[in-house]
């Protein structure tokens, strides 16, 4: 009945869904492992080799899922789902840092590709070599923020750049802030408050 709080709740039931299939997986695979032991215990050489064979695959699988079912029952972050709005700045070392910058957009942009995310390009301020001094885009799709949440914060990068003639190692920054997109809000002023 409340338009405002549904979408909020309408990716809770796939959610669950998904932990329920992974804790049932995880009891077969758990049963699956016990009967390999057994087997691989037994008089039949043959089949004692095969079993044992499936036992470290049996391992990694309930390894992973046991991982999955943990973050699953985290409580979700009420942003996670959110699209996400970047921005990339040049740091410290002059151009090679803008090239930096440039470098991280391409490299946000073709992981956002490969996941199915859209990119769209907000503002921009290119550098004269070809990077960026200051670059903001949008990513959108299914946990765009989650997804990106930990790229911010400050990225160093120490090579030979292209601008340098004499081979020496340069050091360069540039500051990257992920941002969960805000909601639209309604906003009343009343004249009595300006």
């Amino acid at each position: 009945d409340d338009p405002k709080r549904a979408p909020r709740l309408l990716p809770e039931p796939s959610r669950l869904k998904k932990l329920l299939a992974d804790w049932d997986a995880f009891n077969r695979a758990r049963q699956e492992l016990i009967d390999s032991q057994e087997l691989a215990r037994g008089s039949d050489a043959d089949m004692a080799e095969m079993a044992q064979a499936e036992v470290p695959m049996l391992e990694k699988r309930i390894e992973e899922l046991e991982r999955d079912i943990q973050f699953a029952l985290l409580p979700p972050d009420p942003n996670e789902d959110r699209d996400a709005i970047i921005e990339i700045r040049a740091g410290t070392g002059g151009d090679e840092a803008a090239l930096f910058a440039g470098d991280l957009y391409r490299m946000y942009s073709r992981y956002a590709e490969v996941a199915g995310l859209k990119v769209e390009s907000l503002e921009s301020s290119p550098s004269d070599l070809g990077g960026y001094r200051e670059i903001i885009f949008k990513l959108s799709g299914e946990g765009t923020f989650r997804k990106f949440r930990y790229e911010s914060g400050v990225h160093r990068v120490q090579r030979v750049p292209a601008t340098e003639a004499q081979g020496r190692i340069h050091t360069s920054t540039a500051t990257v802030a992920v941002l969960p997109q805000a909601e639209e809000v309604d906003l009343e002023l009343k004249a009595d408050e300006l």
